[in-house]
């Protein structure tokens, strides 16, 4: 065998070999794909990234949606997306626990849950987040409710009225709360019936405190003009009113903030467009 063919042999062995290294590195290297199989963990990691998360079975149908807004603020990012999918694989698995020892439901559609995460206002230290959830399990309409999230973005921490306020009396804010109720109401319907805070009829004004809310984007830049509250079906009214989303101006409760967050509020709630 020649000098130049053995050169060429080993070349070419050499570069077989390069080939098949370099296959190994990317597939080391290749991220881990999440599945949606029930049971699985989530890790920081996969936490960090996702903005979405969906998963479909014959026994219930789950999906997530997240903000970009969200992306900065990884540490909340994370958090949410975890606990979310945690909540949404315990629905799938009590789904089918559910249907399976009901014999299976033949024929009737798989249950239904979904996350939608939409953005509330933002100041310099404050991050808001609505959460609405809908879930069918039956029945003659989905079932509907909010959560909301207030976020210190220095401490990276989310905080609850009892931070956001300097004290546990919210009277002036429940007024307020219970006043705006009113006119939202009306605008819907000007025969609605009142509804007040101590009535004895069905519907009644809920305390401030029991109901989430989220930061009201301000005509000052940079400042909450108020807060939104977020009220779910059956709070105020019957089935058929829907849902209410009632502004209150930050001047209604303004005597209440705590100092670390008073400088966050100013001006007056933006109108909608």
């Amino acid at each position: 065998m020649t000098a130049l063919r053995l050169v060429l042999i080993a070349a070419a062995v050499s570069a077989t070999l390069a080939g098949c290294n370099r296959e190994r590195t990317e597939e080391k290297a290749a991220p881990p794909v999440a599945t949606a199989g029930a049971g699985a963990v989530v890790t920081p990691a996969e936490a960090a990234a996702p903005m979405a998360f969906e998963s479909k079975t014959p026994f219930a149908e789950v999906s997530l949606t997240l903000p970009i807004a969200i992306k900065a603020q990884p540490d909340l990012h994370a958090r949410l997306y975890a606990a979310a999918v945690r909540d949404l694989r315990e629905f799938s698995e009590g789904a089918q626990a559910d249907r399976t020892e009901a014999g299976g439901d033949a024929g009737a559609p798989p249950y239904n849950r979904t996350i939608d995460v939409t953005p509330g206002a933002e100041t310099g230290k404050l991050f808001s987040l609505i959460r609405t959830n809908s879930e069918y399990t039956g029945g003659a309409h989905p079932n509907s409710s909010f959560a909301a999230i207030l976020w210190d973005k220095a401490l990276k921490r989310e905080i609850a009225a009892g931070d956001l306020f300097k004290t546990g009396d919210l009277s002036a804010l429940d007024t307020a709360l219970c006043a705006a109720i009113n006119a939202e109401k009306r605008k819907r319907d000007p025969q609605a019936q009142t509804v007040s805070l101590t009535g004895s009829d069905m519907w009644k004004c809920p305390r401030a405190a029991t109901v989430p809310f989220v930061l009201a984007t301000g005509t000052q830049p940079g400042k909450a003009g108020g807060l939104i509250f977020l009220i779910g079906p059956y709070m105020v009214g019957p089935y058929a009113e829907g849902p209410y989303e009632v502004t209150v101006p930050q001047s209604a409760f303004r005597s209440l903030l705590a100092p670390a967050y008073a400088d966050e509020f100013g001006g007056d709630p933006k109108a909608e467009a």
